[in-house]
């Protein structure tokens, strides 16, 4: 499974699994809507890139090249404008993310021009709403080819919010079957590598979109057999297995159970164990309370805390309490096959981002798009505003950085370097990086309404949408700066303080305690935290034992 945003927005390797979460403008607690998105994958490197609005001569063909392998796909004609983007958000405030479900193998289409990655791009550079951009992505796959395995798409603009799935007819043929279900505005969604839409109201118009052959193309195939009003397109399309459960929806259904009641009625669902017998989770509710940003932004960094799937209440997480396990998912131990839990946080993450789109304010000022460089856990978000005219180049491939370079200039690698040095002791050292975590962004939120305020006061002057423009791409460009700066300084400060296993004492001030005579004080040497000791001499019983 893959996951990667359009290759012309950022360039990196094949991903393997991500997570997007939705949130309607009437269950946040301001109005806006939100999607999100986790883009994991071991070895890929994110690069947030800009492309300006673009006036395209009469007969001019757009190059596409295949998001996952690089490889070239074809030509398509490019249309007369085309709007500009920055990462996963348009100008106009229209906001896509994705997760793969892969789903029938059989059904990619190998000779298909269109990719998922160009799929999203495209419709950013050409949408104004949420509805254009599900009607250019069906029709450009029904033209040329859908290239990609089942795909789940979040799309949204500051009216609506939408989970668009879709996957191939198989090799030579064109087109796509596909469902597009809008979520009701006071009611969350999220999906994570596994088809979410099961039954569809066939006779909603308003707010249901299908390809016309999605039933019959099943019963073609023999994925179906029953009534119309019987059809899923998740069991046509996508049948559950274990791991697509276990791995996937039990990241939704964590999501969901931080914010809507009685989700324990799913937990026989969630655990994968009793496919085809529990009931299936329905695709969106109402959350028991609104959803501030900051809410969003913390479910994008859960490890099933709390729940039965905690990945803090086992030996896997070392002596140091990691949230976190070492791929692969499966492992084996004298023949038999095991796992680990796969959750919403993972260190994986190339990169991550929470749109916020809204209709109380202008395009220029309402669209954010709020990014990170790293596993959202690891890293806070910094403000990217939709009218931005250039990305923050902490967030380019700055001096040649990639997968395999690495540079002090790039965010990706300064949030990894800071991340790597905190996993293996991660009850010592996380409390101090969540700390300048939530200091930064925190930050960032509380400003947010005197910095919009100061765009609106430009936008009303005879500086315009220009002045506007030039402000808040200076703004989140040194936003995203400063961030890189004290992420670094978090570094140097994390070396210093816990270097060799101990742990350096500070003065009131923060700064490193010294001796009288100048010197650094001793350090502190805690050793094995009481949960790993009790584990030690309940596997070693008296061999370490002091004698008296």
């Amino acid at each position: 499974m893959a996951c990667i945003l359009a290759c012309t927005l950022l360039h990196f390797a094949p991903s393997q699994a991500c997570t997007s979460f939705l949130v309607g403008k009437a269950a946040s607690a301001d109005g806006s809507a939100f999607i999100t998105y986790n883009a994991d994958d071991y070895g890929m490197f994110g690069t947030l890139r800009f492309f300006p609005a673009a006036t395209h001569p009469k007969g001019a063909m757009r190059r596409i090249i295949d998001g996952d392998t690089n490889h070239y796909l074809g030509e398509i004609p490019e249309v007369p404008y085309t709007y500009s983007v920055v990462g996963n958000i348009n100008e106009h405030q229209v906001a896509i993310t994705e997760t793969t479900f892969g789903g029938r193998h059989e059904l990619a289409d190998s000779t298909g021009i269109i990719d998922y990655v160009s799929l999203m791009s495209i419709a950013l550079q050409r949408s104004k709403t949420a509805r254009e951009a599900i009607k250019v992505m069906t029709s450009l796959v029904q033209l040329y080819g859908y290239a990609s395995e089942g795909e789940s798409f979040s799309i949204a603009d500051p009216d609506e919010i939408w989970i668009l799935e879709m996957i191939g007819k198989g090799p030579g043929r064109k087109g796509a079957v596909w469902v597009a279900v809008r979520i009701p505005d006071d009611c969350i969604s999220a999906h994570a590598n596994q088809s979410r839409i099961h039954k569809f109201d066939l006779k909603d118009k308003k707010n249901v979109l299908y390809a016309s052959d999605v039933i019959s193309f099943a019963r073609e195939k023999g994925y179906f057999e029953g009534k119309d009003s019987e059809f899923s397109f998740a069991d046509a399309y996508a049948p559950a297995d274990f791991g697509a459960i276990r791995y996937c929806e039990t990241r939704v259904w964590s999501f969901f159970n931080k914010w809507v009641d009685g989700m324990d009625r799913y937990l026989d669902y969630a655990d994968g164990r009793h496919i085809g017998k529990a009931e299936v989770m329905p695709l969106y509710f109402r959350p028991r309370c609104k959803l501030s940003l900051h809410d969003v932004m913390m479910s994008m960094r859960d490890h099933y805390e709390g729940t039965p799937f905690d990945v803090t209440k086992d030996t896997g997480m070392g002596a140091y309490e990691m949230p976190y396990r070492p791929t692969p998912l499966t492992w084996e131990y004298e023949g038999k096959k095991y796992f680990n839990e796969r959750p919403i946080s993972t260190q994986q993450t190339a990169f991550t981002v929470v749109a916020q789109v809204r209709k109380s304010l202008p395009n220029a000022i309402g669209g954010v798009l709020w990014f990170g460089n790293d596993d959202p856990n690891m890293c806070p978000y910094t403000p990217i505003y939709c009218s931005a005219t250039q990305a923050p180049a902490c967030y380019t491939a700055v001096d040649n950085a990639d997968a395999v370079t690495f540079s002090w200039q790039s965010a990706f690698w300064v949030q990894n370097w800071v991340a790597n040095m905190t996993y293996p002791r991660y009850s010592q050292l996380f409390p101090t990086l969540q700390t300048e975590r939530d200091s930064i962004e925190l930050g960032y939120i509380a400003s947010q309404q005197a910095v919009e305020q100061l765009a609106a006061d430009i936008l009303a002057s005879e500086k315009g949408l220009a002045g506007v423009r030039d402000f808040l791409t200076a703004y989140s460009s040194q936003s995203a700066q400063t961030m890189l700066k004290r992420w670094r300084a978090l570094g140097e400060h994390l070396i210093v303080k816990f270097n060799d296993m101990v742990i350096k004492p500070q003065e009131l001030d923060g700064s490193f305690s010294r001796t009288p005579d100048g010197l650094g004080a001793r350090p502190v040497r805690p050793g094995y935290p009481e949960s790993y000791r009790r584990a030690i001499v309940k596997e070693t019983g008296d061999k370490f034992l002091m004698p008296e």
